[in-house]
């Protein structure tokens, strides 16, 4: 079984709180990605409550976005006839929920490869990219650079890099 894994493609990423022109431009590329692929597809969303700038990631970053249930939070629409499967709701970068679903459906058939594409490159793809291979160490895990963006194109290069190092291929 193949799986792509669609990290974060929400409104507030794209073109709401937190979007920038790499991430709108990243997202055609993104959907066509979604759209021929040729296994499972699961997507995750970043999910806040209002109480967002009380946390830690909210005092460290001011700024409210993902609040469940409002736009930013939404999947963007474009890729909403592509999520078939229920997303994986993080409240922090990476998602352990993430890594117990996919060994839950490799327990169940053989998962060959999971890709993983996305936002942001240098923060929750990348978090969840290493929370895979810590999962399922044996199973190919790889990232599809023109389908990610990076917060700055610079961190998306170093994101790269720093799962390059990690055994992870980067396509």
């Amino acid at each position: 079984m193949k799986i792509l894994v669609a990290v974060d493609m929400q409104n507030d990423f794209i073109d709401g709180a937190l979007g920038t022109k790499e991430a709108q431009e990243m997202l055609p590329r993104a959907v066509e990605k979604v759209k021929g692929f040729d296994g499972k597809v699961l997507f995750t969303r970043d999910t806040h409550g209002e109480n967002y700038l009380e946390t830690q990631e909210g005092k460290k970053l001011p700024v409210k976005h993902c609040i469940r249930e409002t736009e930013g939070w939404q999947i963007h629409e474009s890729l909403c006839p592509y999520c078939t499967e229920q997303p994986v709701d993080k409240v922090t970068f990476g998602s352990v929920e993430l890594g117990r679903r996919m060994a839950q459906w490799d327990r169940e058939e053989k998962i060959d490869s999971i890709e993983l594409i996305g936002l942001c490159t240098d923060i929750c793809v990348i978090a969840n990219a290493m929370i895979l291979k810590a999962f399922l160490p044996e199973t190919e895990i790889s990232v599809d650079s023109a389908c990610c963006a990076g917060v700055t194109p610079e961190s998306h290069a170093r994101a790269l890099k720093a799962m390059e190092a990690c055994q992870i291929t980067i396509r």
